[in-house]
């Protein structure tokens, strides 16, 4: 089920987003990836992915997606939840020159990728190299890990220097952050 949480007003003004579109879309790409179970989709605005990202990683910020695995023992019924900011979905677009709902897709797609377990922050690649093979398959635009490891010429600076990407943020089952881990 997908859920537009009413303080994310940007969801009302884009008709690109409806709920139902959407959901056949997370179903098809929750099948090219493999998993099984449902999965919840929250699409909310900055300061509740703010609140999230702080509650579930000790990260006091908002971040783009974020994935909650379920427990093995009831995976087969429900894969997890994922939580999406509409705000910075809005402003990857712009960035990146496609809709609004390209942008949500592509954030689906690389949170269910965490829900089977994937991790980019952790393989030598695994996870990238699967994500652009499924976008190919789904005909969606740049994903999130090409785009933080290759930044797009309009992410340049004048001289040249890539700014800061915003690398995508998984969240794990509730519990304290691992110490030591990098942001």
């Amino acid at each position: 089920m997908i859920t537009i949480e009413a303080s994310a007003h940007i969801g009302a003004t884009h008709p690109e987003l409806s709920s139902s579109g959407l959901t056949r879309f997370l179903n098809r790409a929750r099948v090219a990836v493999g998993l099984h179970g449902e999965v919840d989709v929250l699409l909310a605005d900055n300061s509740t992915l703010r609140r999230l990202n702080r509650s579930f990683r000790g990260k006091n910020k908002p971040t783009d997606v974020l994935s909650f695995p379920t427990p093995a023992e009831i995976g087969y019924a429900h894969a997890g939840d994922l939580a999406i900011s509409l705000e910075m979905a809005a402003r990857h677009a712009t960035t990146y020159g496609h809709t609004l709902r390209d942008e949500v897709r592509i954030l689906l797609l690389h949170g269910l990728l965490h829900l089977a377990g994937e991790d980019h922050e952790t393989d030598d690649g695994e996870m990238a190299t699967r994500e652009a093979a499924l976008r190919r398959e789904l005909r969606l635009p740049t994903t999130l890990i090409e785009r933080v490891a290759k930044p797009n010429r309009s992410s340049l600076k004048p001289n040249n220097k890539a700014r800061k990407a915003v690398k995508p943020r998984r969240a794990t089952q509730p519990t304290k952050p691992k110490p030591g881990r990098s942001a």
